[in-house]
């Protein structure tokens, strides 16, 4: 009776009890990494209450604030919340029970004899994703009372009457309990006390098998599992319900530019990332308003803005500012007249100071990324930034890496924001709610020293970025950031005397003669631009390889009836397929990303390129996609049939291995179609 699922665990490596209180957290804190419908949760209010008969919560709740997925600002709008959480439970324990304060079996009950008199409650509000269709619902509020002697959660939903109290919404309580049976064995349970009487609205109570299979299961994985991740929760610095609300308000807004978008990238990939920022940073620039006492919108300047779709949405929603880029888009046109684009090539030196500037933003800006926290240092001593790695690179050039005991991404993302620290910045990390594996930012709004001391900064940023220079670009220049001029009202001056008198015309422009930014047309080095001859020439000597490799794989081949050996060929290593290639061949390869590999996988008619190993592709073997592919996809893959000619039918010594009608190449020219397929032009401008 009201038991809705239980799971065994076996926690092996002494993880338990204390692995379950740390998923039951990720349940109340991050529903959404369960519940998909969900967008976060924000908590309201956190701390003791007590089982007396008062009722009254405890007071020293501060440091339990900004723990929450809603992050620090729900914590600090809450100073309310922590007053009005002993009255709430008051109200909440006059309704179980006949006012009893007991819980309906066959939940755990709280407390007991011998154990203590005080619970842990959280108040939290689940917000839902997407707007509603309807009407708006009121929020979904819950009051989580975890129970560490008992090792229970009860989850008691409210409802908020014509009278604003809030009342217990019984039907929808439920329980998550963990049980020790013996040694290493324990169970995590859910027990809902009427089950019959469950009400699902779909987004924040789903049906109770979805509470006994989904969420039960990621509760007991969790609780054996959870590992201590190597970045920040995602949205820690902003508040999620204001997040979620912008984001939605902004998606409804630019929706449109996924219909009109002109590049040749996935227009929903991009757009929604672009949207997810802006809002982020909406957020982000309120708050420092209101903490700075700031009326004027915060200008901006975005280094590296690509599209231009974030600085489009900012401008929009009242900020002014612009976007430069080393290469124009095609989508700029579109944007019109306020939006403010420039194409220009940035160089880190004196000419690319923006002491009138509030923010600077480096959204996936690659080679800038590590200069951006020193512009921003250079430029003004109010000036703030907002960094999105993406691409590794140094002051120089590629990052190279230091440490192996960490992931290249955590290794870099820690430089990045060591380079804050040097330049003087208090840096903060946040998780970004994107459609990216690179979604961590760095924020520097706040310094670590007052303005008197900004020449010093400068004189350390400088020896910073000289160590990190390799050696030939430390022994080309070694004056480099020295002496830049003064861009900021008299605050960051650096004296001439610092250097000879006949090197201080040349040490003042750039800060790295070594710097190469972006080149302004695109190189495509992906192999599709190398000669078709060339290519081909390569297939053939590598396919002749594999095939004359001993010892050879035959492999049956049934057409019409007849029984023919069909030759595999052998499958060679990466580098025993470049041993023999003639040094020509391999010196204009490696100038392409991907170099040998590239152009095998290019040509996956041919080739199978499998964990570093290439082998003949047999096509007999290839297995139709379970998914259903989009009509688009379908529709051009019934286009390309027969547009091509068969490799194989050609050049393999057994010819095709699939029979004429089964092979999606031509077996000849005469049966090749023309090709119906309008191939996108890459503009590049």
């Amino acid at each position: 009776m009201g038991l809705v699922g239980t799971a065994a665990v076996r926690d092996g490596g002494a993880a338990l009890p204390h692995g379950f209180w740390a998923a039951v957290r990720v349940w109340l804190e991050k529903p959404q990494v369960a519940n998909r419908r969900l967008c976060g949760a924000a908590i309201e209010a956190e701390g003791t209450v007590s089982l007396g008969e008062d009722g009254e919560a405890s007071h020293p709740l501060a440091a339990v604030w900004g723990g929450g997925s809603g992050g620090g600002q729900e914590g600090r709008a809450a100073s309310a919340g922590a007053a009005e959480l002993g009255w709430l439970w008051r109200e909440v324990r006059g309704q179980l029970s006949a006012g009893h304060g007991h819980l309906p079996p066959p939940l755990t009950p709280w407390g007991g004899p011998g154990r203590r008199s005080e619970l842990r409650a959280v108040l939290r509000t689940l917000l839902p994703r997407g707007r509603p269709v309807g009407p708006p619902a009121p929020p979904t509020k819950e009051l989580a009372v975890e129970d560490v002697d008992t090792g229970t959660v009860t989850f008691l939903p409210l409802e908020e009457n014509s009278e604003g109290k809030y009342q217990i919404k019984k039907c929808n309580i439920y329980q998550i309990q963990l049980t020790h049976i013996k040694d290493e064995e324990w169970s995590v349970s859910i027990v809902a006390p009427f089950p019959e009487d469950w009400f699902s609205d779909g987004i924040a109570y789903p049906k109770l098998a979805w509470l006994g299979n989904e969420l039960l299961s990621r509760l007991a994985k969790w609780s054996v599992e959870q590992k201590p991740s190597e970045f920040k929760s995602t949205l820690s610095l902003i508040s999620v319900a204001k997040y979620s609300k912008v984001y939605q308000d902004l998606k409804e807004k630019y929706r449109e530019m996924v219909k009109v978008w002109p590049e040749v990238t996935d227009p929903e990939k991009f757009v929604y990332e672009d949207v997810a920022i802006a809002a982020y940073l909406l957020i982000l620039w309120e708050e420092e308003r209101k903490e700075k006492g700031l009326t004027k919108k915060q200008s901006f300047v975005d280094l590296g803005c690509g599209n231009g779709l974030l600085v489009h949405i900012l401008n929009h929603e009242g900020h002014s500012g612009r976007g430069i880029d080393v290469r124009r888009r095609k989508i700029w046109d579109m944007y019109g007249q306020e939006t403010h684009l420039e194409e220009s090539t940035i160089m880190p030196g004196d000419s690319h100071l923006f002491p009138d500037t509030d923010w600077l933003i480096g959204n996936h800006s690659d080679e800038l990324t590590p200069w951006i926290p020193v512009i921003a240092a250079r430029s003004s001593y109010s000036c703030c930034y907002f960094v999105l790695p993406c691409c590794f690179f140094d002051f120089h050039g590629k990052y190279s890496r230091r440490q192996s005991k960490k992931t290249q991404y955590r290794e870099y993302l820690d430089f990045v924001a060591q380079v804050g620290f040097v330049c003087g910045f208090h840096v903060e990390e946040d998780c970004l709610r994107i459609p990216s594996t690179k979604r961590v930012c760095l924020i520097g709004k706040n310094r670590t020293y007052p303005p008197t001391e900004c020449a010093l900064i400068d004189k350390q940023i400088t020896q910073y970025i000289n160590n990190r220079q390799t050696c030939a670009v430390v022994t080309c220049d070694r004056r480099v950031g020295f002496n830049h001029k003064d861009h900021s009202d008299g605050v960051c001056k650096e004296a001439d005397s610092e250097l000879p008198e006949n090197e201080i015309d040349t040490a003042g422009t750039i800060w790295m003669p070594g710097f190469q930014p972006r080149e302004k047309v695109e190189q495509i080095r992906n192999c599709a631009s190398l000669p078709q001859d060339f290519v081909d020439d390569v297939v053939l000597n590598v396919a002749n390889l594999l095939l004359n490799a001993t010892p050879q794989k035959s492999c049956s081949n049934i057409h019409g009836g007849n029984t023919n050996t069909w030759n595999q060929g052998e499958s060679l290593s990466l580098k025993e397929v470049a041993e023999h290639l003639n040094k020509e061949t391999l010196k204009r390869l490696k100038s392409e990303y991907g170099g040998l590999q590239t152009l095998l996988k290019n040509n996956h008619q041919v080739f199978e390129v499998l964990n570093g190993r290439v082998h003949i592709r047999d096509w007999r073997k290839e297995k139709p996609s379970t998914k259903t592919k989009p009509e688009v996809k379908r529709r051009l893959s019934a286009e390309a049939f027969k547009t091509r000619l068969c490799w194989f039918f050609i050049h393999h010594p057994d010819g095709c291995s699939l029979p004429s009608e089964s092979c999606p190449y031509a077996h000849g020219t005469e049966e090749l179609r023309q090709s119906q397929i309008i191939k996108k032009k890459k503009y590049i401008q």
